[in-house]
């Protein structure tokens, strides 16, 4: 048992893998020593990554109480950290892809004179469809952090149907409300993405009043859903939509009050047209309404939803944990045929 071991990393959105990577430590270590990547390092690589402070509570929130005392944290600014002059640590714990750089570490230390460390490699703990969990994917919006899907069973195996309750629970709106008027929604949409910021990206519109606003502000949507109806009234508006400025049009159907496998797909196949740099207009037979509960669980963090609102404006939320776990658990409660 060694009396220090060493590990470094960014602990991004911290997972199953995470846990895993640390419990292993301690299983040949008394006490653990993490480094965690600087703000600067992190935000050059992604600039979705948390802030060192949040990083570091919510590591210590989720390992627990029972193992934290074991646990120092430590500011990581550059590939190495203290381990090439580390004259205490007897350990380095590491993944198949860091393994590499500890070896490169080794070869320094017998630089200065110092003994190798004990390279521990932890195995990756694997998401519901066999691939590694990582930070990346999380952030990408695949998977929690337990690996577990975002979109419940019961929407992959048939159509499910909006209940009195679930109903009850989207009567409020679900994110910032922008005001604006109804005939002109210019100014809520304008307002709106200045709230979302120049980095929100995939901006995604439901509703043909919001996507036709969009259009006449010049930001197109990145995934636009519409059905040819506003307040479940033919819209002649429609019609003004430029369709030519999406590279994709999807069609799928969607009856009132329901959510279909076909709009699933629609949507599942315009998050994938986003991340290959292609905008998609997917025209929906029946509403679209309930659409942003597919949405939230398949987009990435940070994304952009824009929805209209009644006699109000435009309602704007943020894709993240929070709107991800409501939305999954709501799916959850739909009827299933």
């Amino acid at each position: 048992m060694h009396s220090i071991g060493l590990i470094g990393g960014t602990f991004d959105r911290f997972h199953a893998g995470h846990h895993a990577l640390l419990l292993t430590g301690l299983e040949k270590c008394q006490k653990l020593e993490v480094w965690m990547t600087s703000d600067i390092l992190a935000q050059a690589k992604n600039s979705q990554i948390l802030s060192w402070d949040e990083r570091a509570a919510e590591l210590l929130d989720l390992i627990g109480k029972d193992l934290s005392p074991s646990l120092s944290l430590h500011l990581l600014e550059d590939n190495v950290g203290p381990a090439p002059t580390h004259l205490e640590a007897g350990a380095i714990i590491c993944t198949s892809e860091t393994r590499a750089n500890c070896e490169e570490i080794n070869l320094q230390r017998q630089h200065n004179g110092l003994g190798e460390l004990e390279i521990i490699q932890a195995e990756h703990v694997d998401a519901h469809d066999g691939k590694p969990i990582s930070s990346s994917r999380i952030r990408a919006g695949e998977i929690d952090s337990e690996g577990n899907p975002w979109i419940p069973k019961n929407s992959r195996q048939g159509v499910i149907t909006l209940t009195k309750e679930i109903e009850s629970k989207l009567k409020d709106p679900f994110g910032i409300l922008c005001e604006g008027l109804e005939d002109d929604l210019s100014v809520a949409i304008l307002g709106a993405l200045e709230i979302a910021g120049d980095d929100a990206s995939p901006i995604i519109g439901v509703g043909d009043v919001t996507i036709l606003a969009l259009q006449q502000v010049g930001r197109n949507a990145d995934i636009g859903l519409i059905d040819e109806k506003t307040q479940r009234e033919k819209w002649h508006g429609y019609n003004d939509i430029n369709q030519s400025d999406f590279d994709n049009i999807l069609n799928c159907i969607n009856p009132p009050g329901q959510l279909t496998p076909s709009l699933l797909n629609a949507c599942e196949i315009a998050m994938v047209n986003f991340h290959n740099e292609e905008s998609t207009l997917i025209i929906v037979d029946g509403e679209e309404d309930l659409a942003p509960l597919f949405l939230h669980p398949l987009a990435p963090i940070g994304s952009v939803v824009l929805y209209g609102q009644p006699h109000r404006g435009v309602v704007l939320r943020l894709t993240g944990i929070d709107s991800k776990t409501r939305c999954r658990r709501l799916l959850t409660a739909f009827d299933s045929a």
